[in-house]
């Protein structure tokens, strides 16, 4: 996996490179500059309020945890994911790492990570539904329908499965564990009921299950205001329904294309060609990926900073904590998590 994430990643920024030099770097640069410094941060302060409201969303399934570190956690995750040459997946473990050093415990931790990125995933398809149908009421004879409805049930299928296996998932384990004999996992297999108890106690929580759910919807649908903004900016301005069935559109495909860090090519290929549905030039379009690829490293880069100097901090004091009398080092940190 690590080969292939390596190799999708060099094959990725060769394709933006080509895309960026086809189309012209003069007239991309031009484009960011007509959206400007001023607008630039107009969009990273709306991106950072927007992480704000999806940490109190996966704040909604830890009741009694503290809000700003859940929403630490977010920023990390988000960061990790977008800055570092990771899978979404590496993301996800990087944000449960960031509560769970913050007091959360490990395994609630992880539940809850789970948990939220599958509701944050079912309002995703719930988005992508509604600018599918936005997009259809513009262009009804458009070529992409079929793919892109075919699309949308792969995607609807895989966010049942994924709900069943976190009901069910610890059932088809002891199967396994049962054929190839208990002892050969009985610690995964503690962990793993572990796992299991904290998904229940989460979704018993309907109402937080419920309301997170309904965060992660409305910041789906509002995340379209920062492209909406930088199209007003830049001169071709578009209705914000059209640009909500763009950007949902565009976000399928990066959920599509998971194996490929950050989405790098990917992303810049889908706006050039979902834009051109619309009238967007594919020089705007390039310029919109990378503002958002600027933007994640703007508000990424100091995250995940502190992040490691928090790390660097407990890894530190666990070094040059002394040894007991006995002469064996108890490391004080990891009692306590």
């Amino acid at each position: 996996m690590r080969a292939v994430s390596i190799l999708t990643a060099v094959l990725g920024v060769a394709g933006m490179a080509a895309l960026v030099g086809f189309f012209g770097l003069g007239e991309v640069l031009r484009s960011l500059g007509e959206i400007g410094a001023v607008g630039f941060a107009a969009i990273c302060v709306l991106h950072l309020l927007l992480t704000v409201v999806m940490g109190l969303a996966w704040r909604a399934l830890l009741p009694g945890s503290n809000s700003w570190v859940v929403v630490w956690g977010r920023l990390v995750r988000d960061s990790a994911s977008e800055v570092l040459p990771l899978s979404q997946v590496g993301g996800y473990v990087v944000g449960a790492r960031a509560v769970a050093i913050a007091g959360i415990p490990g395994t609630v931790a992880a539940a809850s990570t789970i948990v939220d990125v599958t509701l944050e995933f079912l309002a995703q398809l719930a988005y992508t539904a509604l600018g599918l149908a936005w997009l259809l009421h513009l262009q009804p004879e458009t070529a992409a329908a079929g793919p892109l409805m075919f699309g949308l049930a792969v995607g609807v299928a895989a966010g049942a499965a994924f709900v069943l296996v976190q009901h069910r998932g610890f059932f088809l384990f002891d199967l396994i564990a049962r054929a190839l004999g208990q002892g050969w996992a009985s610690k995964t297999a503690a962990g793993a009921a572990a796992l299991h108890a904290a998904l229940g106690d989460i979704y018993r929580h309907r109402g937080g299950v419920l309301v997170s759910f309904l965060l992660h919807f409305v910041c789906w649908i509002a995340s379209s205001a920062e492209v909406w903004l930088a199209l007003e900016l830049a001169g071709q301005p578009l209705p914000f329904t059209t640009v909500v069935a763009i950007e949902s559109l565009i976000y399928a495909v990066r959920t599509a294309a998971f194996v490929v860090p950050n989405a790098v090519g990917v992303q810049e290929a889908a706006y050039i060609i979902l834009g051109a549905t619309v009238g967007v030039t594919p020089d705007l379009a390039l310029a919109l990926s990378l503002l958002k690829r600027a933007r994640d490293m703007v508000l990424g880069l100091p995250a995940l900073a502190v992040w490691q100097a928090i790390e660097g901090g407990r890894l530190l004091r666990r070094r040059t904590q002394p040894a007991p009398a006995g002469g064996i080092a108890v490391d004080a940190t990891r009692l306590t998590e």
